[in-house]
């Protein structure tokens, strides 16, 4: 069948194929990559970009860092695919790493973050039943939260645009402010299995609750005794100078909720991570997934988990996070009404006066820059931890003439 495609550039002909055959579920900026190393985007034409967004963190170690795609290569000549019907060699040792790494027991492994997200909520509604009897679990999440984009996911979201037309809804959730432990201790209630944030809302444009925020939440849900879950997804692996935000504040949750970086850039690898006593509640055939924990995906995870283990990415993030704070702190006023940042992850507010976020975004395109706006106004700024101190200024530099 023809498109009707016109022949143009050849950023143009690959838009135009994008947009006739793939499902409109994002509004993409007009770039148009062929090849990426680093912290570097190069698009079809040749022209090279700062990458500032890390495909949402999940590039993290930076586009095909050498150990990541070495694991990749050495596993694709053994095995890829077996399914949980067999044990694989490159499993069981990922698991013990990554449990190593977190300070915990177990390791459910799944694929994408939605699904480490879905599995989470059924891991704490399977607790609540066999430990506590609880026969109607109802969870208490954050306003403002993004967990992803599932059916039971958008349950608890208050995203218009996620919810509209997807309806009717998962029920069991209970949702309060972000920030407000005390909103949260008031909705739990004796069929409360678990309380879920994100220890810093990403999607939401990088807001970061109180410091007194999650240890809070820590205590309370010890006292009432629900599971507290933190959703890493963004916010861990290195992002925010340390190997999970909650570090930031000394809290250490009953289940990370982990991926994005897990998979390196390399392979789509996401994980729920606990103690033996709330993850072992699940039993043969009550939880699954094909591809969870293929040996693919496993190699590379064991070589993520090794370069956080060196911690050279967080403190990376941590010293270059600075850096980058910095400098755009000294935009505020100038095109920039506010800047939150932890780590090399900053949220950016603009002035609608200079311009929408989509506007800004736009404009450092042209400079050799890719970010991403959200929710009309703010930018997100989170470039790979291998981004170097001349590249974190350019950054600023840029965003200051896009200001103009």
């Amino acid at each position: 069948m023809s498109t009707g495609l016109t022949i143009g550039t050849l950023s143009e002909q690959a838009i135009a194929l994008d947009n006739a055959y793939v499902a409109r579920n994002y509004n993409p900026l007009p770039v148009v990559a062929a090849s990426a190393e680093g912290a570097w985007i190069t698009d079809v034409e040749g022209r090279r970009y700062l990458d500032c967004l890390a495909a949402y963190s999940a590039v993290n170690f930076g586009h095909r860092h050498p150990a990541l795609v070495a694991a990749a290569h050495d596993q694709l000549d053994r095995v890829t695919l077996v399914s949980r019907a067999f044990h694989s060699d490159r499993l069981g040792s990922f698991a013990r790493d990554l449990a190593d790494l977190a300070g915990k027991e177990m390791v459910l492994p799944m694929n994408t973050g939605a699904e480490a997200v879905e599995s989470g909520i059924k891991v704490a509604r399977k607790w609540g039943h066999d430990v506590k009897g609880i026969t109607t679990p109802n969870i208490v999440v954050a306003a403002g939260n993004f967990h992803g984009r599932t059916i039971s996911i958008i349950s608890f979201s208050d995203d218009g645009t996620a919810r509209t037309g997807f309806g009717p809804f998962t029920p069991g959730f209970r949702v309060v402010p972000f920030g407000d432990a005390a909103a949260a201790e008031a909705a739990i209630d004796d069929d409360t299995v678990a309380v879920l944030v994100e220890p810093i809302q990403g999607e939401a444009g990088v807001i970061i609750p109180p410091a007194d925020y999650l240890p809070a939440l820590r205590r309370i849900t010890r006292e009432r005794d629900v599971l507290l879950i933190c959703d890493e997804i963004q916010s861990g692996l290195g992002r925010t100078g340390a190997t999970f935000a909650s570090d930031r504040v000394g809290v250490v949750p009953d289940l990370y909720l982990l991926g994005k970086a897990l998979g390196g850039g390399v392979v789509p690898v996401s994980a729920v991570i606990g103690n033996r006593d709330i993850l072992g509640v699940l039993h043969p055939g009550e939880h699954g997934s094909t591809f969870g924990g293929n040996p693919l995906s496993a190699a590379v995870g064991s070589a993520v988990v090794a370069l956080l283990g060196t911690g050279e990415f967080q403190e990376r993030a941590l010293t270059l996070g600075e850096r980058l704070s910095d400098s755009l702190l000294q935009l505020v006023g100038h095109g920039v009404t506010a800047v939150r940042s932890a780590g090399l992850w900053a949220g950016v507010d603009i002035d609608p006066s200079v311009g929408t976020g989509r506007d800004i975004c736009q404009r450092l395109l042209a400079r050799g820059i890719l970010v991403k706006d959200t929710h009309g106004q703010t930018l997100r700024i989170a470039p790979p931890l291998v981004v170097t101190g001349d590249e974190v200024d350019f950054i600023a530099h840029e965003l200051a003439r896009a200001l103009q």
